[in-house]
């Protein structure tokens, strides 16, 4: 499959070149200009809306179509470093760096210059407040959410969607203290409301709620504008995401009872919006279709003005909605008021269908391939995720329990029992939230809260690449505690890091509590050479430069990779031997 597909409007701006204005069908999207941006890393995140469309990049670059450049049809380079996420409001973009801060643009941001970023974290009142760890943008209006879980609105407080009486303030041009507490803000691309979420699971809203979007009930359905008030009647289970439209809302919720179960939820009106249902809502229900089935689960979700598309793991590509300009992919413009399931194109060879995520503009739609970490940061934090081998214990100020693993910690701190210590320290003065942000930051590699890190950096090992990390593993003999019999030598490994990169042994060691044995004789169809190329590449996704590729190793390694089912997103092993094996020849 190619890297990204596009449906939808074309125009305004207008994407791909000798293409109508509604694109009804997915087509490849590939960049139109002859200038660097063909060379760009892989694609992050795509954020999409009436007059702007940005592509994030995973070397922390973007780029933007904007409509009055629809003439040549180029994007332009946005000239900020290390971005992390972007967000494409109505007449609004919002740019948030790996430092936490905000850069935004558009007419209730910077009316002076409307063209321009500016640093919008940078006017946040509280000097302790200005680190950034979420952004939304929605209708005019930008949302905030603060390393200290404060949330800040920013733009037109029109409808009262910054949650203050819009006849005492029509808008602001500098971040306003909406609620305390936040743990995540939601709203949309076109929506002229936003939900809170904080700590507990309670849920807040405002803004405007003509049709019934804002989630509170048949009793608040005249009420077309809302303070922020408390949704006193929501699903059971944990809040996901919520995405807005134009004129309705759907939430994601996670049943853990259910190993676990993804359902979504649905409000608003029906005439107008993509509910997933014929009938209206005026509070959260469930979206119920055949489509979603028991041993189904939903990957990924996005929300346009008036369409919605749902990616699930069988792997199903579900959409329903407004089609006016063919942004459900269905091949006309027929507006779809239940789930309808459209074709997906192959994936790649070995990719998951998790590493595919979806975009819904106002108007048009992207399915894109893109991983979320590099493979050794994603297995590790899976790995943190894991309780089952974990042997030492951390407590948070407020008397929680963190679990972690000794082994991973020895090696990503500095090799110093004292900071180990130091960071039990570190951990006791902290929340739940902050524990685990300082934990992933510390597997990961990754500055997820520039905040926190400034205060773990002395004590990690911040200048080494994972990869050396697990190097530095694979050549301790001591620490590895299960052995692998092939009929000419014994391979040793950590049991961690085989749960972490194999599914095979990961159900092995999970599901058999009472076998104490700590080898096995395994696969005999991979020759030594390819074995130990497997093993090299378990520790550190890279190939020992001094082994010569054949394509009897190549097919060794196509069988060895089903049969272990390792792990792979980027980069593919199998790529890698085969472009190794070009390059010798």
């Amino acid at each position: 499959m190619n890297d990204c597909l596009f449906f939808g409007s074309n125009e305004k701006p207008k994407l791909i070149k000798n293409e109508p204005e509604e694109i009804k069908k997915p087509i490849q999207f590939k960049f139109e200009n002859k200038n660097e941006n063909k060379n760009e890393k892989q694609i992050k995140q795509i954020s999409s809306g009436i007059l702007s469309i940005i592509f994030l990049f995973e070397n922390g670059k973007a780029i933007e179509y904007l409509k009055e450049n629809d003439s040549n049809q180029n994007p332009e380079k946005i000239q900020i470093e290390n971005i992390q996420k972007v967000s494409v409001g109505e007449g609004n973009e919002a740019i948030l760096t790996i430092e936490g801060n905000v850069f935004a643009k558009g007419e209730d941001i910077n009316p002076k210059n409307p063209k321009e970023f500016i640093n919008i974290s940078s006017l946040i009142e509280d000097t302790n407040d200005r680190i950034v760890e979420d952004i939304v943008a929605g209708d005019s209006s930008i949302y905030l959410l603060t390393s200290n879980q404060n949330a800040y609105g920013i733009g037109s407080n029109e409808n009262a969607k910054l949650g203050f009486d819009s006849k005492t303030l029509k808008k602001t041009e500098k971040p306003i203290l909406m609620m305390k507490n936040v743990s995540k803000i939601f709203s949309g691309n076109t929506s002229f409301h936003v939900f809170l979420l904080n700590s507990n699971q309670e849920l807040f809203v405002c803004g405007y709620n003509k049709y019934g979007q804002v989630g509170l009930g048949e009793s608040r359905r005249e009420d077309e504008i809302i303070k922020l008030t408390k949704i006193q009647n929501i699903p059971k289970g944990k809040i996901i995401d919520i995405q807005c439209g134009g004129f309705h809302s759907i939430m994601l919720i996670e049943d853990q009872n259910q190993n676990p179960k993804r359902k979504l939820y649905s409000c608003g009106d029906s005439q107008y919006n993509g509910l997933g249902k014929k009938e209206d809502t005026y509070e959260f229900t469930e979206i119920k279709s055949s489509l979603f089935e028991n041993d189904d689960n939903i990957l990924d979700f996005s929300v346009g003005c008036f369409h919605t598309l749902i990616l699930t793991s069988k792997p199903k590509l579900i959409v329903f909605g407004g089609n006016y300009s063919g942004q459900l992919g269905t091949g006309n413009t027929n507006f779809q008021k239940i789930p309808f399931q459209i074709k997906l194109p192959k994936l790649r060879f070995n990719e998951n269908i998790s590493n595919y995520h979806i975009s819904c503009g106002a108007f048009n739609s992207f399915l894109y391939y893109s991983p979320s970490f590099s493979n050794l940061e994603e297995d590790l934090i899976k790995l943190f995720e894991r309780k089952e081998f974990c042997d030492i214990s951390f407590k948070t100020k407020n008397g929680e329990i963190i679990e972690a693993h000794k082994l991973i910690l020895k090696y990503r701190l500095n090799q110093n029992q004292n900071q180990i210590e130091k960071l039990q320290e570190i951990i006791s003065n902290k929340s739940i939230k902050e524990s685990n942000q300082i934990f992933e930051m510390i597997y990961s590699n990754r500055i997820i809260n520039p905040k926190l890190y400034s205060e773990i950096k002395e004590i990690i090992n911040s200048n080494e690449k994972i990869e050396e990390t697990m190097k530095r593993i694979y050549l301790n003999e001591n620490e590895k505690d299960f052995i692998i019999e092939r009929k000419e030598k014994q391979y040793k490994f950590p049991k961690l890091i085989l749960i972490m990169r194999s599914e095979l042994y990961r159900g092995m060691f999970l599901s058999v509590t009472n076998d104490t044995s700590n080898k096995v004789t395994d696969y005999s169809e991979l020759s030594n050479k390819s074995f130990q190329i497997l093993e090299y590449w378990i520790y550190s996704n890279q190939i020992k430069n001094e082994i010569q590729i054949t394509k009897q190793i190549i097919n060794e390694i196509k069988r060895g990779i089903d049969y272990f089912q390792l792990n792979q997103t980027n980069p593919n092993l199998f790529d890698l031997l085969i472009k190794k094996f070009n390059n010798q020849n």
